[in-house]
C-alpha cells in the first residue's frame, strides 16, 4: 500500500520551479519576435563562446528541481518508477520551455547545449532521490520527521528551509529580512505618475535613481539592534510552532544560531571578499545575536498557538523596522554588484527569498492559529 504524506518537498519544489524561470527570463525586458525560427536554436553546433561556469551552472542549476520533484512525486503517493520519469520529464520539458522563450528577450540566448545540460542535470537529481528511495533514506526522513514535528507540518519545514536561503543575498542589518519596500516605490513612482497621488509618493523619487543615495536619518543603534534581535527569533518561533515541546526545541535553536552565523558570513564573503567575510560580526551584532538565542529559549517552553503568536508579533515588529532602513550609497553599490553580474542567476534570486519571507511566515502562522491545533 502506498502512503501519501504532506511533503515540505512540494512547496519547495514550486518555489524552486518559479527560480528557474526567473533566473532564465531576467530581466524580462525589451521582448520582440526573433528573425528566426524559435525553434532553430536546437540544430546549432557548438556555441563559439561558453565558459566553464556556464557548462556547471547549467547541470548543477536543475539537480535540486529534479531532486525536489521526484521526492515530492514519491511521497505523493506516486511509485519510484513514474515519479522518476514524471520529474526527467517535467524538468525537461521546463528547460526547452525557457530556452524557447530566451528567443525573445535581447539579452539572452537560446542554446541547445544549455538544454540537455539542464536535462542531464534533473536526471541527476532524480538519480540521488531514487538511490536514497531505494535505500531507505525517505522512510527514515518520514521517521525523524514524525519524532521532532506534528503532523501537518510541511509548510513550516518548508520555511526553515528558505530562512537560510533568503539570508545569502545582501541584507543592511545581519538578519534583516523583508526589506521589499526599497524596490516597491520604483514601481509605485511609476503607477501614480499623472494621478492626483502623485505628490504623495515625490519623496521615493531618489529610490528610482541607478545608485540610491542615503535617504532619512540612520537607524538607531537600538533599532538597528532590535531588528537583528526579530530577525534571529523569527524562524526558531515558527520552528516552536511545529516542532514538539522539549529538548528538540533547545536543538533547533543551536541548529538556526549556526546555521543564521554560517549563511551570514558567506554572504558577506560572497558580497565583500573572503577576507570581510566576518565583518557582520561587529559587537552589537554578536550581542544582539545572544540577545535573540536567549530570548528563543525561553520561549521555547510556551505552547505551539502561543509560539505561532509571538511569531506574528515578531515579524511585524521586524518588517515594520526594516522598512525604516534609509538606502545606504555602499549598500546600494554591493548589490548593484550582486544584480548585473553572474550572482543574478543563482544567488540573485535568494533576494525575493528574503524580501517575501517575513510575509510568507505570517501567512503561515495566521493560518496555523486559525486552524485546529495539530496533534503530535
Amino acid at each position: 500500500m502506498i502512503h501519501r504524506h504532506r511533503s515540505s518537498a512540494v512547496p519547495l519544489a514550486w518555489l524552486y520551479g518559479g527560480l528557474i524561470v526567473y533566473a532564465s527570463l531576467y530581466p524580462f525586458v525589451g521582448w520582440r519576435v526573433p528573425g528566426v525560427g524559435p525553434l532553430d536554436f536546437m540544430l546549432l553546433g557548438w556555441p563559439h563562446w561558453w565558459t566553464g561556469f556556464d557548462l556547471v551552472s547549467n547541470l548543477f542549476g536543475y539537480l535540486p528541481f529534479g531532486f525536489l520533484l521526484f521526492v515530492a512525486l514519491v511521497r505523493s503517493g506516486r511509485r519510484a518508477g513514474s515519479a522518476a520519469l514524471l520529474a526527467c520529464a517535467t524538468g525537461t520539458l521546463l528547460s526547452f520551455s525557457m530556452e524557447t522563450l530566451q528567443n525573445y528577450l535581447p539579452q539572452r540566448v537560446a542554446s541547445n547545449v544549455d538544454l540537455g545540460l539542464n536535462a542531464l542535470g534533473t536526471m541527476l537529481g532524480v538519480g540521488i532521490g531514487a538511490i536514497l528511495n531505494r535505500h531507505g533514506g525517505i522512510a527514515r526522513w518520514q521517521k525523524v520527521r514524525d519524532r521532532w514535528f506534528v503532523a501537518r507540518s510541511a509548510g513550516g519545514l518548508a520555511l526553515l528551509v528558505l530562512w537560510p536561503i533568503g539570508l545569502l543575498f545582501p541584507t543592511a542589518v545581519p538578519f534583516g529580512l523583508g526589506h521589499v519596500l526599497g524596490r516597491l516605490q520604483p514601481w509605485l513612482v511609476d503607477l501614480l505618475q499623472g494621478t492626483p497621488l502623485a505628490t504623495w509618493s515625490e519623496s521615493w523619487s531618489v529610490a528610482t535613481t541607478p545608485l540610491p543615495q542615503a535617504s532619512g536619518p540612520a537607524l538607531s543603534a537600538a533599532a538597528e539592534l532590535s531588528i537583528t534581535v526579530l530577525g534571529m527569533l523569527a524562524p526558531c518561533l515558527v520552528a516552536f510552532t511545529i516542532a514538539l515541546p522539549g529538548w528538540r526545541r533547545t536543538l533547533l535553536v543551536v541548529g538556526a544560531l549556526v546555521l543564521g552565523a554560517a549563511t551570514m558570513t558567506l554572504s558577506t564573503a560572497l558580497n565583500f571578499g573572503p577576507s570581510h567575510a566576518l565583518a557582520w560580526t561587529t559587537e552589537q551584532a554578536l550581542q544582539a545575536v545572544g540577545i535573540g538565542s536567549g530570548a528563543a529559549l525561553l520561549l521555547s517552553l510556551v505552547p505551539r498557538r502561543v509560539a505561532a503568536g509571538f511569531g506574528l508579533i515578531a515579524l511585524t515588529a521586524l518588517v515594520m523596522l526594516v522598512a525604516q532602513a534609509p538606502a545606504d550609497p555602499y549598500f546600494a553599490q554591493s548589490l548593484q554588484g550582486w544584480e548585473q553580474g553572474r550572482f543574478i542567476r543563482f544567488h540573485g534570486a535568494a533576494q525575493w527569498v528574503g524580501w517575501l519571507w517575513p510575509y510568507a511566515a505570517m501567512t503561515y502562522l495566521l493560518a496555523r492559529l486559525a486552524a485546529r491545533e495539530a496533534r503530535p
